[in-house]
């Protein structure tokens, strides 16, 4: 009772000190009792952290809902050390950690007000998914986990036991909670998300939504985690107002949740009940434990022949004078790092060109990669061509996936601070829609992400 009038008493001095400009120009999401609420999370405890407010307001009016989880979270090395007193490192060790997150996420499910048949586990490898996405498609091999070392879902517990790391299983998946459960709102991870497997599992999503005719059917509210030196402040401070990144803060439509004390309690208790994480990082989780919850996504940008698309979302993020890095880059991570965003896009009858901006000339062993991957109807997104252009300082490649193609099929024109890339439409299958990306890295390590987003080809 005492924790829950200390919960009023900072809910109330929040409503007075946030900011107001923010809430009224922000909507707000509502339930109706027709609604089916599935939320994504790709790790136990994001489920939580992005919707656990949300969650307790479908319950208590008694709304359906589902939580699929895309990994167990089983190769989260840290948190095992400071929950287990000594590293996690064999790989049924590793497999076991992941039943343990397992379990606490039903203990998480219970006090938010959930079952255990109302959670679903698919099982596919933590800190794998992205580098499925990438390049494990097709004919190409399944997709060995770093920790476990298995090459299939291992557990029994999850949806499909011996389900092959694919990403056409991924779809499998996700397309059959699609058509059995029927969402009408859906919560996931973001597609501006720093942490592959979060950005992964928006990426599946979208694919699986057009492969089931539901993208216009379902709303999507996406919720972001892990992104440059975000949230602010750090810490327990439920009076406080969640603001979105002010990087994305122009670039998107966000909506909010307001928690009540009550729910705000219950979101703590939820999240101390994932243990492993909580005991390895509490003051970072109990940032997401503020006066609202916030979803936004990134609209498709529709283009049409000729038509010359500027974007300007990366204006501040490529000033890295003012721009602040990510607290876990060491200092020769911060001395190379080199922000990446978009600059414009155009389609030409035959071609997409791209232009990225860069905050600076690349340096040695710094690589930026632009990613297109192309959808179409017709053919399935598997067996779609998946463009990866690489840059250094002098030179370039192209893949498709892991296999090399001849440079000249993409061309490069590029500044020390702007790149445009050319790509024949029809190297990428004659797409509708283009999923597309940028990142920079320094020898593997990812530096700085554009957000991927989706290009529409308007006749």
């Amino acid at each position: 009772m005492l924790k829950q009038l200390q919960l009023i008493s900072w809910l109330m001095l929040g409503i007075i000190l946030s900011p107001s400009v923010f809430a009224q120009t922000t909507n707000g999401v509502t339930f109706s009792s027709t609604d089916r609420v599935l939320v994504l999370a790709p790790h136990p405890d994001d489920e939580v952290l992005g919707a656990g407010g949300i969650i307790q307001q479908a319950v208590a009016q008694k709304i359906p809902v589902k939580v699929a989880f895309l990994t167990y979270g089983d190769s989260n090395q840290w948190s095992f050390l400071i929950y287990r007193k000594h590293p996690v490192v064999f790989p049924a060790a590793v497999e076991n950690m992941g039943i343990v997150r397992h379990d606490e996420a039903i203990n998480a499910a219970k006090v938010l007000g959930l079952r255990p048949q109302d959670l679903i586990f698919l099982g596919y490898p933590d800190f794998g998914t992205l580098n499925i996405w990438y390049y494990h498609w097709n004919q190409r091999p399944a997709y060995r986990s770093i920790m476990t070392r298995v090459v299939a879902v291992p557990y029994k517990s999850a949806l499909r036991m011996g389900a092959p790391y694919k990403g056409e299983e991924i779809l499998r998946d996700i397309r059959s909670i699609l058509r059995e459960f029927k969402p009408t709102k859906i919560f996931v991870s973001h597609p501006a998300d720093h942490n592959g497997d979060h950005l992964a599992f928006y990426l599946y999503l979208k694919v699986a939504l057009w492969d089931e005719g539901m993208d216009q059917e379902v709303q999507l509210y996406p919720y972001l985690i892990h992104y440059l030196t975000w949230p602010k402040p750090k810490g327990f401070h439920p009076e406080k107002i969640l603001l979105p990144p002010a990087i994305l803060e122009d670039t998107e439509t966000w909506k909010q949740f307001h928690l009540n004390a009550s729910q705000l309690l219950i979101k703590k208790q939820a999240l101390e009940a994932h243990k492993t994480q909580y005991f390895s990082s509490p003051r970072y989780l109990l940032s997401f434990v503020k006066f609202n919850e916030l979803f936004g996504d990134i609209p498709p940008v529709k283009l049409h022949l000729h038509e010359n698309v500027s974007v300007i979302s990366g204006q501040r993020k490529l000033m890295t004078s003012t721009m602040e890095l990510p607290e876990e880059l060491n200092q020769q991570e911060r001395t190379a790092f080199i922000g990446v965003d978009w600059k414009s896009l155009r389609w030409d009858p035959q071609n997409i060109v791209v232009t990225i901006g860069l905050s600076k000339p690349l340096a040695q062993d710094v690589e930026a990669s632009i990613y297109f991957f192309g959808y179409s109807k017709q053919t399935a997104f598997s067996q779609m061509p998946k463009l990866n252009v690489r840059l250094g300082v002098l030179s370039y490649s192209v893949y498709d996936q892991n296999k090399r193609l001849e440079q000249s099929v993409v061309q490069i024109n590029r500044s020390p601070n702007n790149v445009t890339i050319t790509v024949p439409l029809k190297l990428l299958g004659y797409p509708q829609k283009i999923l597309t990306s940028a990142r920079t890295s320094l020898a593997n390590f990812p530096l700085d992400t554009a957000s991927w987003v989706v290009l529409e080809l308007e006749q």
